[in-house]
């Protein structure tokens, strides 16, 4: 460790889940002189705190005097100690932080529990959301608003002068114009607080709507709740200044919570030293001088103990592995980027290190918490060693859920399940003898080999009966079963990390693969072949990474203001900016000079939060280096405007030129250096090291461990016996006390003096035939996974290049992969409603352009009549060749914020006829031979919908042709990716995989329904529902109970509609689908298989079999909700749920058919949530999307930012919940009130027919739509104008002219109850598997698509 402080011994430690790691030095900096301790976290029987006991330890072998326990340790000889703790992340976990109230602005006392009102696993019917941390919410009586709105086409702004002042207009910290509604009373506020410090609370969390700009009245509420008492207040615009209301009010709560618990135990930890710790200790003038003591924050810097918060401690301890992988194994010159992989007991984490930073997000969920902190972007993507072995529904499946550290794999002699640990003990790639002997009931036994072997024969035993029979050649041992399940866990691994790297435009195979942790060396190899990753590198330390990595890392100091300025490379704003910034480094350079660093150990890194104007996917652009600045901006090491563009392009694949570049936040990140670097980095060493192959001597001994094929004669070796440049040929196992590397057959290790190197040779298995002509239950489990997978990339390709809101941030848009009749094979779907009904359409247009394709075409359509849904939902489709021929279609489909029509947004809830809804594009290619037709869909979309009566073409062209060419990207990766799959195992296979996929997601529903049958004694089943007109629509579901067959009957569903609730056949078809799929409980592959074993019969001119230029729009977001209730009412699964998705638009302009001029404008379009049905085993869930439909809602900050309203309200609405013995979910309150006059429409249902209960459960409340309107009071008969505010009900499908001050109210339906009132609950709350799971950025993208 070189560094720049040479005082006394240097304690670095991890205290972690299971064991507390310490690595110490004597000051020398030297690797050789650093001694390790590993000792359990929980003892108590012989010491109370592990880090207390490792730094005794530690004493004791650096002075050579044993330091008694107990008695206070002495600071003299202490230079520094450094912790990660994990104090934070168990509180979270275990929820058993502080009591804790929370205080927000008046009509947001339920934003927390809402969230963004999408629910966590589409296909589950009992939603689960995180519990709130907040025990009591109180609303404040105080409002501002931001005055102007970004999607302002004129693009005014407001001044601010003297006189604007006094009426109520002032400039916020951002730089924005903000209206102060009402002013909180000091008086009012006092009573409130002094009410929960009555009642018990210390500690509360303030967010306050827009504090993050204007923070007076969040100041004001902490002032006055420090002169009740309160001990602990967290304030959001101090703790974070960033937009959005609900990441900011959960982390003011996350650091309410935690932070008087993490005190609790520092000072508990502090009370265990003779002089103290901490900075202010370090400067005492009397009595025994105190050490330096710093905590790892989540960002990967260091801070003082007495600054040590709740909120940046969540990773403390995963945040030192980062720090240790990167600075050994990041080196500057050569600059190869570095992917951490951190396999644990219990959890696997991934990471990236590259360009010399740490990659940082500002919004990640943890344990079920989304905070507004800037924290390393840490992935969880698997449960580690301990991930559960299944076999189901004729597929291997590893995972999520866990073994834990309690009972543990199976092999840990507690009764354990089978796990990933036990596979690698049979298999003989974890060895015994290298392993803790810590089991058994006197915990000093080693592991159990016969524990495993036990339970895989039962396995294996159970998987024979279903594949092979009494056929004995098909038959496998249980050797085969447990690489089997090796394989599917380094796929299931694989995939995320993958995604992690991909996402931000980095190409995995350009990476070093750094992997640590106990059980990462056992799946090394198979990760970095997977990833076409050519080197591994593992440390030395690898086992206790994280300790070291604190040992190593800086002490930082974090600051951040809002901004909103408009970038330009001239004039005075790059000034005013350098200014901002200069301020924020001054005060991170006073509080780092004051923990004692020098100024020229203080460095900084300067960031602007960067994005293009109109959209939300802002990006931290860091401030060139002199290197760079020379390199790609002339010098200009102040470019931020560029380096935006060149980020952009690589994260996203375009820029948008003509767009402004907006400033959202100034950002500076202050560095007190203690770390010098590396005497010799990696590349360093390999440049002169002499390799030389290992002889036999150095053997520990040769065991026979199961490789691709069988099991091999196996060298095993010790790390301690390997000297400097030894080089071992595979196969070869090397372990020490922690950890166990294994070196596959053709892969090459060499030793360093600070790594373990793996070079991957020819990939294990490579050169294997596989079998196109008996299915191998691994390779379908395998292509599972990889069709998935492809699905999955498009879906991220098509994210990450296009344009709109819609699908950027609300991810109104689906994936999928077809075969060469147009059955679906893989689906990654954000939206149920696009399952089953992208098929529909691929199938007709393959029919459509039957022989008439070629290599380079696409194919889009949009209208119901050939598989569409409804009209601002566009398909793109591409055919992929092999040899002339079409093998395979990939297609995406995503929602087109307008498409024109006669009102904005192209959701109008009284559209007649097809064309008011927009362009109907049956069947055109966008792409000729890879030349795009902008002139046909310009067409297409612009001119042809304002040639009707009253209709404009869309009113955001320039976004549907960006959306549209993302969407032939995202095509082109799917099928450059199959284009790989065949090229690895031949076209025959991949095509029979994709058949054989189909048929084992149809076997799953036949089961299903054989269940389904037994349930109900073969009675058919049956239901009938009625739209809000009276239509019905009827189901009768007739079950082959001996084919596990079924007919889905419609037969007396009503007539089509002179209105827009019509629905395409296509929209059944996904509504079933999606039924089958949620009744299912297992994870399946969601594909055609799923439709085989069921008949529909859809009654020719019935609503849901309309006429071709019947009207839709209400059908794919109305009647789609109605037809599941139906199936699941029929299946008697639960109760109805809110039964629609409340479409609001809003906006005004376009280019109508009755005017020449095109009025510039904007269009807003949103869905709002409901209450959830109640089930046999458990309650609803409120203020959340269901069944069909699973898209974000806005935050209440952005909303207001960007549009010209004022959201009064967004809260659950009570007593909407239908009772019974497991109660409904709740609906909710939307209360927006518009600042300039615009049109707008509500498209909705469930206002007349009430959502039902179940099993003698009650119904829920109906919704209702209401127009807050400003009518003139009549009959005084005087000159006088009066005006009043009059509640009028808009109905359910209605359009108004809004003026100015006038407001909509949606009062959205509550969910269904289950069982009589007054019945014992049944309610079951299951354990969410991934709660632990760190989410960073990989989960933002895949949260809202979570299949299992």
């Amino acid at each position: 460790m070189g560094s720049t402080q040479e005082r006394g011994i240097r304690i670095a430690i991890d205290r972690g889940g299971t064991f507390t790691d310490c690595v110490g030095n004597p000051g020398s900096g030297k690797m050789q002189d650093d001694i390790i301790i590993k000792l359990l976290s929980e003892d108590p029987s012989n010491y109370d705190d592990a880090p207390l006991e490792g730094i005794r330890r530690l004493l004791s072998k650096f002075t050579g005097k044993e330091v008694r326990r107990g008695e206070p340790l002495d600071t003299s000889n202490i230079e520094s100690i450094r912790m990660g703790t994990t104090v934070a992340t168990n509180a979270l976990l275990e929820r058993k932080g502080e009591r804790i109230a929370m205080v927000v602005t008046k009509g947001f006392k339920d934003c927390l529990e809402i969230g963004n009102q999408s629910r966590p696993k589409i296909f589950d019917l009992a939603i689960r959301k995180p519990d709130v941390l907040y025990e009591k919410v109180i609303e404040i009586d105080e409002r501002v608003t931001l005055e102007d709105y970004t999607e302002d086409p004129e693009r005014h702004t407001t001044g601010i002068s003297e006189s604007s002042i006094k009426e109520g207009l002032v400039r916020g910290l951002s730089s924005e114009a903000v209206r102060i509604i009402k002013k909180p009373s000091k008086d009012s506020v006092r009573s409130q607080l002094q009410s929960l410090y009555d009642h018990g609370f210390r500690s509360i969390a303030v967010c306050l709507v827009h504090g993050y700009t204007f923070p007076d009245h969040e100041a004001l509420v902490g002032e006055l709740a420090h002169e009740i008492g309160f001990e602990h207040v967290s304030l959001s615009h101090q703790l974070m200044p960033m937009i959005k209301l609900v990441p900011r009010a959960t982390s003011a709560c996350a650091d309410a919570y935690l932070t008087p618990a993490i005190k609790k135990y520092i000072a508990g930890f502090q009370a265990g030293f003779e002089g103290g710790l901490g900075t202010e200790s370090v400067k005492k003038e009397r009595g025994a001088k105190g050490a330096r003591c710093e905590f790892m924050q989540s960002d990967g810097g260091l801070v003082d103990v007495d600054l040590f918060s709740g909120l940046r401690a969540i990773l403390s301890g995963p945040a030192g592995g980062v720090v240790g992988y990167a600075l050994t194994s990041y080196d500057p010159k050569t600059k190869t980027p570095v992917i951490g992989f951190d396999m644990g007991g219990t959890s696997t984490d991934v990471s990236r290190y590259g360009s010399g930073r740490y990659e940082h997000v500002f919004e990640t969920t943890t344990a079920g918490v989304t905070i507004q902190s800037p924290q390393l972007d840490i992935n969880t993507v698997a449960a580690g060693g301990g991930s559960r072995l299944f076999f189901r529904n004729g597929l291997f499946v590893v995972g999520p859920e866990s073994a834990g550290a309690h009972p543990g794999p199976a092999c840990y002699r507690k009764g354990g399940p089978l796990t990933v640990t036990d596979a690698n003990l049979l298999l003989g790639r974890l060895l015994p003898d290298f392993f803790p002997k810590i089991f058994g009931k006197t915990e000093d036994q080693g592991l159990d080999e016969k524990a495993s072997e036990k339970l895989f024969q039962a396995l294996t035993d159970e998987i024979n009966q279903e594949i092979a029979k009494d056929n004995e050649d098909k038959k496998m041992t249980p050797d085969e079963v447990a690489y089997g399940f090796i394989k599917i866990a380094n796929e299931t691994m694989t995939r995320p990390i993958r995604s992690l790297t991909e996402a931000k435009g980095h190409d995995t195979s350009q990476h070093r693969l750094a992997t640590f942790g106990g059980a990462g060396g056992q799946h090394a190899v198979a990760i970095a072949e997977s990833l076409g990753i050519k080197q591994i590198l593992v440390h030395r330390y690898s086992s206790v990474l994280s300790a070291y990595g604190m040992a190593l890392a800086d002490v930082v100091d974090e600051s951040q203001v809002p901004s909103s300025k408009t970038w330009s490379d001239k004039g005075t704003v790059v000034d005013e900016l350098k200014k901002t910034m200069q301020e924020l480094k001054d005060k991170s350079t006073a509080k780092l000079r004051v923990q004692g660093f020098s100024d020229e150990n203080i460095v900084f890194e300067e960031y602007l939060n960067m994005r293009y104007r109109g959209t939300e996917s802002a990006l931290m652009v860091v401030r060139p280096s002199e290197e760079e600045a020379k390199k790609d901006f002339n010098g200009d090491d102040w470019a931020f405007g560029k380096a935006f563009v060149k980020q952009h392009e690589q994260e996203f694949g375009f820029t948008l030129p003509d767009r402004d570049v907006i400033v959202d936040d100034v950002r500076a990140r202050g560095i007190g250096k203690s770390f010098e670097g590396l005497e010799k980095t990696v590349d360093m060493q390999l440049k002169e090291i002499q390799p030389k192959d290992l002889r036999k001597g150095k053997r520990y001994g040769v065991s026979k461990v199961y490789f691709e094929g069988g099991r091999q004669d196996t060298p095993i070796y010790k790390l301690e016996d390997l000297d400097v440049g030894d080089r071992i040929q595979g196969p070869a196992i090397i372990a020490d006390g922690t950890q166990t590397i294994v070196v596959t057959p053709g892969s090459k290790a060499l030793i360093i003096e600070t790594h373990v190197i793996i070079n991957i040779g020819k990939e294990e298995g490579q050169g294997t035939r596989v079998n196109a002509k008996e299915v191998d239950p691994i390779m379908l489990s395998i292509f599972a996974h990889r069709f998935m997978a492809i699905a999955e990339q498009m879906g991220r390709a098509l994210q990450k290049t296009s344009v709109s809101t819609n699908v950027k941030e609300r991810l109104d848009y689906s994936c999928a992969l077809f075969d060469s009749t147009g059955g679906l094979v893989a689906n990654a779907p954000h939206l149920p409603v696009h399952l089953g009904s992208m098929s529909t359409c691929v199938t007709t247009q393959a029919e459509i352009w039957r022989g008439k394709l070629k290599p380079g075409d696409v194919i889009v359509s949009n209208h119901p009549e050939f598989g569409g849904t409804h009209l601002p939902d566009i398909t793109v489709v591409t055919p992929a060749f092999n040899g002339g021929e079409i093998v395979f279609y990939v297609a995406s489909r995503a929602h087109h914020a307008d498409i024109g029509g006669i009102l904005p947004g192209s959701m109008p809830p009284h559209s007649r006829e097809l064309y008011q809804e927009g362009a109907a594009i049956k069947s055109e290619k966008l792409v000729s031979e890879g030349h795009f037709n902008e002139k046909r869909i310009t067409e297409l979309l612009y001119d042809e919908p304002a040639q009707y009566p009253g209709c404009s073409g869309t009113r955001c062209l320039a976004d549907n042709l960006n959306d549209l060419k993302a969407q032939i990207a995202a095509n082109q990766k799917g099928i450059n990716l199959i284009s790989g799959l065949i090229e690895d195992y031949g076209e025959e296979v991949v095509q029979f995989y994709m058949r054989n996929i189909q048929d084992n997601a149809e076997l799953s529903v036949r089961n299903l329904l054989k269940g389904v049958w037994k349930r109900f004694e073969g009675r058919d089943l049956s239901a009938v529902d009625y739209m809000d007109d009276g239509s019905p629509i009827k189901l009768k579901i007739t079950i082959d109970a001996e084919k596990g067959e079924a007919i889905f009957d419609f037969t007396g569903t009503g007539p089509e509609v002179y209105g827009n609730t019509n629905a395409p056949q296509a929209v059944t078809y996904s509504a079933i689908i999606y039924c089958l799929r949620s009744l299912i409980e297992d994870d399946i592959p969601l594909n055609q298989g799923c439709l085989k074993p069921i008949k529909v019969k859809i009654p020719p001119k019935s609503f849901l079999s309309p006429s071709d230029k019947a009207a839709v729009v209400g059908g794919n977001v109305l009647t789609s909700q109605r037809v599941t209730d139906v199936i699941l009412r029929a299946f008697a699964a639960c109760a109805a749920s809110q039964g629609d998705c409340n479409n609001l638009t809003f906006g005004f302009g376009g280019n109508l058919s009755t005017s020449a001029e095109v009025t510039k404008g904007f269009g807003y379009y949103e869905t709002i949530a409901g209450g959830s049905g109640a089930g046999p085993i458990w309650d609803g869930t409120s203020g959340v999307h269901t069944h069909m439909t699973n898209t974000r809602i806005t935050d209440t900050e952005v909303f207001e930012r960007r549009y010209p309203v004022i959201l009064r309200e967004f809260s659950l609405r009570s007593d909407s919940a239908g009772a019974g013995q497991h109660r409904g979910g709740e609906g909710v309150i939307r209360d927006i009130e518009f600042r300039i006059p615009v049109q707008v429409s509500i498209l909705s249902e469930r206002r007349v027919y009430h959502p039902y209960g179940l099993e003698g459960g009650e119904e829920a409340a109906c919704g209702i739509n209401y127009w807050v309107r400003h009518v003139q009071k009549g009959g005084r008969g005087d000159d006088r104008e009066e005006w009043e505010d009059r509640w009028i009900n808009l109905g359910g499908k209605n359009t108004a002219s809004m003026q100015s001050g006038e407001r909509i109210v949606v009062c959205t339906p509550g969910g269904g109850g289950w069982g009589r009132v007054g019945q014992e609950s049944r309610a079951i709350k299951r354990k969410d598997e991934k709660q632990s799971w760190r989410k960073g950025s990989l989960a933002q993208r895949m949260e809202t698509q979570e299949t299992v």
